[in-house]
């Protein structure tokens, strides 16, 4: 047995130095591949960059039953009996006997792509053939070798065939990515805020409160409507109810989101407690609410706007300054306002400006890696 788990190592690493090798020649044919998981073809798109391929680390997670555990040197992928760390800026991935290896990664459209290699460091295989479209990671488990895997899904493999390459998507540079989110939503100006947002074509993500959703339900669905994000932000925003206990917490989100189900037919994994996450959603309540698969969000540039209220001009100046503080490090803003009336005033002077210095406004999704206080990227 110890030797075919030796055996087993031995050609998963192989495999995925031919992965990186093979590319090569593929450059200009398969720009991108569906990925095999174990015996099933996944959701997921594999990315041809530098001769490697790249897939969505979550994603993979998700297919692999990896858990992902945020550090602040970096993420912790705890999967296949084997750990390693993807170390913070481009440090590599450091394996489990201490040793690090060469991991470049690449935030697109706010997603962290990795090279599918890391999960031959956790014991997997890949089997890579590029004439026949066959990228797959798979382990012991899986009872299909490749030509069972090839037979199944073939057609499903095959790109369809064009009479030219689709244009390329451009990738976002970092830092010029922004991310607008109002709170305690919806409200009795809900709809004057989504007309401002309207006349600039813009999308912003509402962490809504369940009660409020109750009470302004057409504001819900025409948020939906007009492609907006969806959150969570509790039942409550009362501190003592909210944070009494991980399992409060977790209700309080849950009731959230079956009440935003019931208005459109459709809930969210984005949450964002009262208040924001520090101090009080600690480990033991994240453990309990993102165990469930929600995903938590602070933010990074805070308008104060509940603060000065009618004082726009100093919100504006508030909020200018920190985005251009994120400048520095290419960091993609993420912005705290409140739905709420003061916040009409400011927003088309805010808007414009942040347009005309070329930020992107995109909404949050399960797919974007969290932004939170304590890092953590569950």
């Amino acid at each position: 047995m110890a030797t075919k788990k030796i055996m087993l190592l031995f050609m998963s690493l192989f495999l995925c130095f031919g992965v990186i090798q093979t590319t090569a020649s593929a450059t200009g044919v398969n720009k991108s591949l569906k990925l095999g998981v174990g015996d099933t073809l996944s959701g997921i798109t594999a990315v041809s960059q530098n001769d490697t391929y790249y897939v969505p680390l979550r994603a993979l997670a998700a297919e692999l039953k990896w858990t992902l555990t945020g550090l602040p040197d970096g993420i912790q992928v705890d999967g296949g009996g084997r750990t390693l760390r993807l170390l913070g800026d481009n440090g590599g991935a450091k394996l489990q006997d201490g040793t690090v290896a060469k991991a470049d990664t690449f935030l697109q459209n706010g997603t962290l792509m990795v090279p599918l290699k890391i999960s031959a460091y956790l014991g997997y295989i890949i089997s890579f053939e590029p004439e026949k479209y066959l990228l797959r990671v798979y382990d012991a488990s899986a009872t299909l070798d490749d030509a069972g895997f090839l037979s199944k899904y073939k057609s499903e493999l095959t790109p369809p065939v064009t009479p030219e390459e689709p244009a390329k998507t451009p990738v976002a540079k970092p830092g010029t990515t922004l991310y607008l989110t109002f709170d305690d939503g919806p409200s009795a100006t809900t709809s004057e805020l989504l007309d401002i947002l309207d006349k600039y074509d813009v999308k912003a993500t509402f962490f809504m409160i369940g009660p409020n959703m109750n009470r302004y339900p057409s504001q819900v669905k025409r948020i939906v409507e007009m492609g907006s994000g969806l959150g969570l932000h509790g039942m409550t925003h009362r501190k003592e109810k909210f944070y009494a206990s991980a399992s409060a917490a977790l209700a309080e989100m849950n009731g959230d989101n079956a009440i935003l189900t019931k208005i459109t037919g459709k809930g969210t994994t984005l949450i964002r407690p009262p208040y924001g996450s520090k101090p009080y959603f600690t480990k033991t309540f994240r453990d309990k609410v993102l165990g469930q698969g929600y995903h938590l969000w602070d933010w990074n540039v805070d308008s104060d706007d509940w603060k000065y209220k009618e004082d726009s001009a100093t919100i504006y100046t508030t909020v200018m300054n920190q985005v251009h503080k994120l400048q520095h490090s290419r960091t993609n803003p993420v912005i705290l306002m409140h739905d709420q009336k003061a916040t009409l005033k400011v927003l088309p002077r805010l808007l414009e400006s942040l347009k005309k210095e070329g930020y992107t406004f995109e909404i949050i999704t399960k797919d974007v890696e969290p932004l939170n206080f304590w890092r953590d990227k569950r």
